[in-house]
């Protein structure tokens, strides 16, 4: 049994083996890699597409979360039987965020079913509601109102059910482990995805209220 970083200390590893990254490399490239990536796919997608700049930002945004869904959280799913003893990037990576929630580390059967769902299901369907913007399909709002729903029920049932445990699982208050890992960078899924399902309520109501104004027209010429 080795000793590991981890809380509550009472958590047993058989072969936990420690970073040999350092922190700000791993911020570093993960960062940077999205940036890289996300800039790509922009460019390579939205060149054509005429809208708006918000509307651009939101499909970015998509595109961001395609990425972080799909590769990241599919990554964690994949291994994390054993993800604690891996060495690869990814893998160092889940073991830093661990630090401010050892749930990753521990194969906690919430997370790694909202994972599952939030990499295979979500994942996807992030592209998915980009091409349908793209391509203006009618769909397309309700596409991004199914994704941003699963987002913020999957992020407010994790902040839950760590409330409901205390917070047990990392440092609380620590300024990098608490406020930025667990909180700040999943407060995010609560936010934006909440500011889109309001988007898509808005859009969807005004089609179905025109739907239902040019329905009553017609009933009135008939009669």
């Amino acid at each position: 049994m080795k000793t590991h970083p981890f809380l509550p200390r009472s958590i047993i590893f058989d072969n936990y083996q420690q970073n040999d990254i350092p922190t700000f490399q791993i911020l570093l490239y993960f960062f940077g890699g999205l940036c890289i990536a996300i800039s790509f796919l922009g460019v390579l997608l939205l060149r054509n597409y005429k809208s708006s700049i918000s509307r651009k930002l939101i499909l970015c945004w998509f595109l961001l979360c395609g990425l972080i869904h799909t590769f990241l959280e599919g990554h964690f799913v994949i291994y994390h039987f054993d993800i604690s003893s891996r060495m690869d990037f990814l893998s160092q990576l889940w073991k830093e965020y661990a630090l401010g929630d050892s749930r990753y580390m521990t194969k906690d059967s919430f997370t790694v079913c909202m994972e599952s769902i939030t990499a295979f299901v979500e994942g996807p369907l992030c592209f998915f509601t980009v091409w349908c913007f793209v391509k203006q399909y009618s769909c397309r709002y309700l596409c991004q109102l199914c994704v941003s729903l699963g987002q913020f029920y999957g992020c407010v049932l994790y902040f839950l059910t760590a409330w409901m445990e205390d917070f047990k699982h990392g440092p609380m208050y620590h300024p990098l482990y608490f406020w930025f890992y667990f909180v700040f960078m999943n407060v995010i899924w609560i936010v934006i995805p909440l500011l889109l399902i309001i988007d898509s309520w808005r859009s969807l109501s005004d089609v179905q209220s025109r739907l239902d104004k040019a329905s009553q027209s017609i009933k009135r010429k008939q009669f």
